[in-house]
């Protein structure tokens, strides 16, 4: 099984340097890893300069987004499998090792992917939440995948998935432009096409950022016109697939709790209104929207304990 690694890079000096070498200690190694210097300001790129390993390729490109960054790193993988690995994030040393061995249990399967951890801002390790997985044993096929991820944490993750690289290219890499979810409407594009292997092992650590709690203001960018709601609508005319509708409920939810932490209160309402029109029985949803009719100072009180 030859793998290419590609790892993103824009402005990570502190952490790319772990997240290269979680690769190039794996138990089993990758046949190269190739590093998308996306415009870094930072010297984040010297850093990786200074490793002079023969296995790393390092592309510079002027700022055009991690999708961009992803997509220039397939277009050069030499190898039939691509593994992508965030410039913040780790692999466990056996991560490579269960991907091969997926790829020889599961040989029907295009997409191959493990269960991960996530760690946040403190350094505080949370497993993640997978409901009404379709299997028993360690190891199995996510047939489901679209329910799977409406009632838990995403089951793909953009450092613990190893794709088929014709597979990525039938559907056009990543899509460029979008400044959030762009990875999870890949996952979804790639879904409805591919067959999924997955391990419940944890061999990858998501680090989250301290606008992932809930009880902060986010300050990731978003996109105001939603066009990944847009594009999972159109994705479900073409396809119908029943569940994919409750995915586009939980996509919209993830949109009023964004817009929940910014206080908008047009906009929870509007995501809110999308969010039921697809499942009218995700709760959570009319959770959010009691809580902001509540003044600021309990819902504060309330998220803080949430």
């Amino acid at each position: 099984m030859k793998i290419s690694v590609i790892i993103p890079l824009y402005n990570k000096k502190d952490t790319v340097l772990g997240a290269i070498n979680s690769v190039l200690n794996q138990q089993v190694l990758p046949d190269e890893i190739i590093i998308v210097n996306d415009g870094s300001t930072d010297g984040s790129e010297k850093e990786v300069e200074l490793l002079n390993h023969p296995l790393i390729t390092l592309i510079h490109q002027k700022n055009a987004g991690v999708s961009a960054a992803r997509n220039k790193g397939i277009e050069v993988a030499k190898s039939e499998w691509i593994a992508f690995l965030d410039a913040d994030d780790v692999w466990k040393l056996e991560y490579l090792r269960e991907i091969n061995n997926l790829e020889k249990s599961y040989p029907d399967c295009n997409i191959l992917a493990t269960a991960y951890i996530l760690q946040d801002y403190l350094g505080n390790l949370k497993a993640i939440t997978l409901n009404k997985i379709p299997f028993k044993k360690t190891t199995g096929k996510l047939t489901n995948y679209f329910q799977v991820a409406s009632c838990s944490h995403p089951p793909l993750c953009s450092s613990a998935i190893v794709v088929k690289k014709s597979a990525i290219l039938n559907i056009g890499g990543f899509p460029v432009g979008i400044k959030s979810g762009e990875d999870l409407l890949t996952w979804a594009r790639l879904a409805v096409q591919n067959k999924i292997a997955y391990s419940m092992k944890e061999l990858s650590i998501f680090i989250l950022s301290k606008s992932h709690n809930i009880s902060q203001k986010p300050t990731r960018l978003h996109d105001e016109n939603d066009p990944v709601g847009d594009a999972l609508i159109k994705l479900y005319h073409e396809i119908k697939i029943k569940s994919l509708k409750c995915y586009i409920s939980h996509w919209y939810k993830m949109r009023v709790s964004v817009y929940f932490r910014l206080k908008n209160r047009k906009m929870v309402s509007k995501y809110a209104v999308k969010s039921l029109m697809f499942n009218p029985y995700n709760y959570k949803v009319y959770l959010f929207l009691i809580l902001i009719l509540l003044p600021v100072r309990v819902q504060e009180k309330i998220m803080q304990n949430y």
